[in-house]
């Protein structure tokens, strides 16, 4: 994976030939060295957004914000109703908006497909842009419903991005967990109300160093992937590759990757599909319940956590059915942030203690 933050084009070769100018074009999610957990992580919340969101923890210069924008590669195409601005679900009549009401009432759904959005938050939104700004003066002079939706209503369906999440405002906290518990954001302003459904994959990134993160939004972020610096010699030259020739010519880059790429995609479509017939046996569902109470997690999330994970990552594997192996990659990202609000912190957490604890109660059953 690039090491930077932001790859920068090199000067350009110069050329006889005009070159055309081209849109930006992001770094290939196929062509990311290493950081597996990571990868597994983001594609498995793709797989099934109601695994929900994704934390990335490292240190500057680890290309965080460089594999969240690479997802724009896999992700699956969505129908929308033709001309909403909350991408509504044809599908799902239930969670229209006003708009898309009142479109059903009259017959004029039509359904169109869109790209899924990756919205990127900036640290310095305000409440308004981000919920949606409602003008109060062209409502009650001229009687029509006027309102601009804000960003939750743009990431409706898709990814919301916040890079340094842990620095975001208490005030724009409490908004994306109030969002992000029920799926819908309220607007009220000198008596008008307005609600718009805002259902969304949350990923956030950060360095430790620079703070930590809320305890109720980090409760609010599914999975965690640590990324670090990578040690070994040849995938650091690999990266240093990468890194060039994607700055010098991006598109050629690309193409290295484009078969990989779909067969990606194709397998996260597949896995959407397999997804419902997915089931875990009661013995698995003990072996989840049993490691809550050991490593002494706090409520019910994390067991429910776990066991959707586990599930979507058999999903994704092309299996029907989850397996101890499902629940320890996916323990291995769902407890390690829950398990800071302990008195030890970072140490109540041993990766090697789950994987001996699993197979323990795999064989011999739970007692």
């Amino acid at each position: 994976m690039p090491e930077a933050a932001e790859i920068k084009p090199e000067a350009p070769i110069k050329s006889e030939a005009p070159r055309m100018k081209i849109k930006k074009t992001d770094y290939p999610f196929a062509a990311i060295v290493g950081q597996p957990v990571l990868k597994r992580a983001l594609v498995l919340n793709v797989v099934n957004p109601s695994v929900g969101g994704v934390l990335i923890r490292g240190e500057k210069g680890t290309g965080k914000s460089i594999a969240v924008r690479s997802l724009s590669d896999i992700l699956p195409e969505i129908e929308i109703v033709e001309g909403c601005k909350f991408n509504c679900d044809p599908n799902k009549p239930d969670k229209f908006c006003k708009d898309c009401q009142i479109k059903q009432e009259k017959g004029e759904i039509k359904s169109a497909k869109s790209p899924t959005k990756i919205v990127d938050l900036p640290l310095n939104i305000t409440e308004d842009r981000l919920v949606g700004s409602i003008d109060i003066e062209r409502i009650l002079n001229e009687g029509v419903r006027a309102f601009e939706p804000g960003l939750l209503a743009e990431a409706h369906r898709g990814i919301l991005y916040v890079d340094e999440i842990n620095l975001l405002e208490d005030n724009i906290v409490d908004v994306l967990l109030d969002a992000a518990a029920m799926g819908m954001v309220t607007i009220e302003r000198e008596g008008i109300s307005l609600n718009y459904p805002s259902e969304f994959i949350m990923i956030g990134s950060m360095n430790p160093e620079e703070g930590e993160l809320r305890p109720q939004l980090l409760d609010r972020l599914a999975l965690q992937a640590e990324v670090i610096g990578i040690k070994d010699l040849d995938q650091r030259v690999e990266i240093m590759k990468h890194t060039r020739e994607f700055a010098l010519d991006p598109i050629t880059f690309r193409d290295q990757f484009r078969e990989e790429l779909q067969e990606l995609k194709d397998e996260i479509i597949k896995a959407r599909e397999i997804m419902p017939n997915v089931i875990t046996p009661d013995s698995v569902l003990a072996i989840i319940t049993k490691i809550g109470i050991d490593f002494n997690i706090d409520g019910h999330r994390g067991d429910i956590i776990i066991e959707r994970t586990s599930r979507t990552n058999a999903a994704f594997e092309g299996r029907t059915e989850s397996t101890p192996d499902d629940v320890i990659l996916a323990a291995e990202m769902a407890l390690p942030h829950r398990m800071r609000k302990q008195p030890f912190e970072e140490e109540s957490f041993s990766a090697e203690m789950l994987r001996r604890l699993v197979r323990k109660y795999e064989t011999e059953g739970i007692k």
